[in-house]
């Protein structure tokens, strides 16, 4: 059935590409139409690259395509089997077909059946591959996409700015839907623990603090050696020169008197003459054992005896 000079408008019985050794053919939307079809287009005005429109009237569905080649039987129209199931067409129903005209989209929303076809390691990849074979979408369609001897179903959601767009060398924004299988993760029940107070926490008992005892550190040596000698040692020896300048004053008291031969005001180094030097040294020793002896004066700092050389 032909309507005008510019539109081309056909029915055909449809069977699956398979029927004529073209079973490549299920990885894309192209047909295969008779040789008077051809001839009908060619002398319409008509743009290409040629895209159409089928149409069910049975089952009121609608889907577009491309053609790849004019070689089917007079009356007949070979369809991917994908586009049958999904136009809802069996082996030997009528299919209208009318050529189209369809913008070139921009985005495209896709809806996957299964979320295994988001586990592939690059699905965009693959999808852009995939619709290299495409020449047009439709909002409604399930495409087919074979990868790795799987098919993967994916449903047009969205195409702007039609409901049909074509895609034929065109920069198109995909985008894709949550698949049909999946289910968003369950929300854990509130506990009815929860509701109640939370229980009691046991409190540790408080730590005794040590108080700060200021000085109470042992002394140490700064060569790290043991400390032999308590600390009130160095001030006894501290004393002892002071009582050897008593003992030694009152010998030069005593030794003064006897030496008349010598000159006053004079330092002399040595013995006095007029006695042995042995006995010189027995009468000092005397002289320091039979002086009292005196009570050892506790130990003040700078109060010690200022003493001249000249005696």
């Amino acid at each position: 059935m032909e309507r005008g000079n510019s539109t081309f408008e056909q029915c055909y019985r449809c069977y699956p590409v398979s029927f004529i050794d073209k079973a490549h053919l299920e990885k894309g939307d192209k047909v295969i139409m008779p040789p008077s079809a051809l001839d009908r287009l060619a002398s319409l005005h008509v743009e290409y690259p040629m895209l159409f429109e089928l149409t069910n009237a049975s089952a009121e569905r609608v889907s577009h395509c491309g053609v790849l080649e004019f070689v089917a039987d007079e009356g007949l129209i070979y369809l991917p089997y994908w586009m049958m199931e999904n136009m809802l067409l069996q082996e030997g129903d009528i299919v209208q077909v009318k050529n189209a005209s369809l913008t070139k989209g921009t985005y495209v929303k896709l809806q996957p059946h299964t979320k295994d076809f988001l586990d592939i390691s690059n699905p965009k990849a693959i999808l852009e591959t995939t619709l290299r074979s495409y020449s047009c979408l439709t909002v409604g369609d399930t495409i087919m996409v074979p990868y790795n001897n799987k098919k993967y179903y994916i449903n047009i959601v969205e195409t702007k700015p039609s409901p049909a767009v074509s895609i034929i060398e065109t920069d198109c924004e995909v985008d894709f839907a949550p698949p049909l299988d999946y289910k968003e993760p369950e929300k854990p029940a509130p506990s009815l623990r929860s509701n109640k107070m939370p229980p009691e926490v046991e409190e540790e008992p408080p730590r005794k603090i040590p108080k700060f005892s200021p000085f109470s550190g042992s002394a140490r040596r700064l060569d790290g050696k043991p400390l032999m000698q308590p600390a009130a040692l160095p001030i006894s020896r501290m004393l002892k020169p002071h009582n050897s300048n008593v003992a030694n004053e009152t010998v030069a008291s005593k030794t003064a008197s006897s030496t008349s031969s010598q000159q006053s005001g004079k330092l002399v180094f040595g013995l006095n003459g007029n006695q042995p030097p042995k006995e010189a040294t027995k009468v000092a020793m005397k002289n320091s054992q039979d002086a009292p002896k005196e009570e050892k004066p506790k130990f003040q700092a700078f109060t010690g005896k200022k003493y001249s050389l000249k005696g």
